[in-house]
């Protein structure tokens, strides 16, 4: 009887040791896939007197990005028992070794990392990757805040704030009253704010690539540093809003081989060669600025066309100018995806609690903030790959097919924290961290009321964005653009 219950007690011993490997060999494998122990830093030099490998140094500031202590100190503390428990002994060993590391080599890092983020999205992508011919690219930005220290407040506030057009008529409204108290109690100065442009894959919902900047940086001008320095899939489909205007930008697009989709309205001035374009809801328009026209340079042909989204009515510009290509049907739901972008910045600010960053360094806001965006596209992608091979297993009726935007940022981040926390506890084989993340779905229910929030009120100062300023081209113009096509011909 007590050698029956001693062998009992050592295959338990032995059921949970096997439970205990399983989990963490998922996670070292999760990791591992991620950020590769070998080749993926083998063209870039280091300094010589390092303790520490770049790879596990990379996977250290991953599983850093990952904690949900509100202190990076703290979660530093956090990430040196995870790993400690993984046998990463070859990362920084204290927190100023480890945040210099990470602003130092921030170029190399943000590098080699994306590049290999693009390819393992590609690889695990499937028929999501592209939609009919298109890979869909979506960007937007966004800011984040930062503590009110010198260092942030020298490098991320606008020299020029309160100086603006917009601020001098909100001064003039403040009468009377409302002055007079302003005078007693003066609002506090600028918040120092971090500027996020996010080029975001459509189809996926992940982070594709990003920009960080100061307050006052220009989301037009990351995109076309984007453009300008990075590659992108052949076919690729750029969309945006009505911020994302210019001749210059939309030439910037063409040139990077791309194709766009962008909102447009009063803002932007277009030529027409024929009939009223506006009249019969759209046609094909030049975008020929007097000043391209004057130095001789080509105009843009691109096709401009009336939509309805929802109950708002818009205009959308393309440079697609076959409408069999990209048809109105087609716009509308481009447009309507492009949205997802917003949902990644909750995300990013509420979900993983970035609103508001820790660093009270300029340099190391960047590190923060950089390795906080990456480790949230990681997440979602080990998310992603798991959801794809359940539903490969496991296929379903065509109405309850699996679609990204169905993935959970949430209960991701909430399956990746919980192992995380209990490595060296017994876990559950059917509850383990890859089923943990198949199963981290958005709830579905039936939800028939009004998304907008009831507390909002109207702003007065919101102008409507009106309908593009689309002209006929004049005599003069026609001669220049007769005379730029005999050039080009011959």
């Amino acid at each position: 009887m007590f050698r029956r219950k001693q062998c009992n007690r050592r295959q338990k011993q032995r059921l949970r040791e096997i439970r205990r490997r399983k989990n963490k060999a998922i996670f070292q494998a999760l990791v591992a896939w991620l950020i590769p122990e070998h080749g993926l830093f083998i063209k870039d030099r280091f300094h010589g007197n390092i303790k520490w490998t770049p790879e596990q140094l990379a996977q250290q500031a991953l599983i850093w990005a990952w904690q949900d202590t509100r202190h990076v100190t703290e979660a530093f503390e956090r990430t040196l028992e995870v790993c400690r428990d993984l046998h990463l002994e070859k990362g920084a060993k204290t927190y100023t070794a480890f945040i210099q590391a990470l602003d130092r080599y921030r170029p190399t890092f943000s590098l080699r990392l994306r590049e290999q983020f693009q390819l393992l999205a590609e690889e695990i992508g499937g028929r999501f990757w592209r939609d009919r011919e298109w890979v869909l690219i979506g960007f937007d930005g966004s800011r984040v805040t930062t503590p009110r220290s010198v260092s942030n407040e020298l490098a991320f506030c606008a020299p020029n704030y309160g100086q603006g057009k917009t601020a001098k008529y909100r001064q003039k409204k403040s009468k009377g009253m409302r002055r007079r108290r302003n005078e007693q109690n003066p609002p506090e100065p600028q918040a120092p704010q971090v500027w996020i442009t996010m080029m975001w894959h459509m189809s996926l919902r992940l982070p594709w690539t990003w920009r960080l900047g100061p307050s006052n940086s220009s989301e037009r001008g990351h995109v076309m540093e984007m453009l300008k320095q990075e590659e992108f899939p052949e076919d690729t489909l750029f969309c945006g809003d009505a911020g994302f205007v210019g001749y210059d930008f939309w030439k910037a697009i063409l040139d990077s081989g791309g194709q766009f989709l962008i909102r447009v309205g009063g803002n932007v001035n277009l030529l027409s060669e024929t009939a009223d374009v506006k009249r019969l809801g759209g046609g094909v328009v030049l975008c020929w600025p007097k000043d391209k026209m004057n130095s001789g340079e080509k105009p843009l042909r691109l096709r401009l066309i009336r939509v309805k989204v929802g109950n708002t009515k818009m205009w959308m510009l393309t440079s697609v100018l076959d409408g069999k290509r990209l048809p109105p049907k087609t716009i509308i739901q481009y447009y309507k995806m492009r949205w997802g972008g917003e949902v990644e910045y909750r995300g990013l600010k509420q979900t993983n609690d970035k609103g508001t960053l820790c660093c009270r360094n300029s340099a190391r806001v960047y590190a923060e903030l950089d390795w906080s965006i990456r480790a949230m596209a990681f997440a979602e992608l080990i998310a992603l790959r798991e959801q794809l091979r359940k539903d490969e297993e496991s296929p379903t009726e065509p109405e309850h097919e699996y679609d990204p935007k169905d993935r959970s940022l949430a209960n991701t981040v909430r399956a990746l924290r919980r192992c995380m926390r209990n490595l060296d506890q017994d876990a559950d084989p059917r509850t383990d961290l890859l089923s943990q993340l198949a199963g981290a779905l958005v709830q579905k229910y039936n939800n028939r009321t009004d998304k907008k929030a009831r507390y909002r009120p109207p702003n007065p100062d919101k102008k409507p964005l009106g309908e593009p300023n689309v002209t006929k081209l004049s005599p003069e113009a026609r001669a220049k653009l007769a005379r730029l096509a005999e050039r080009i011909a011959a």
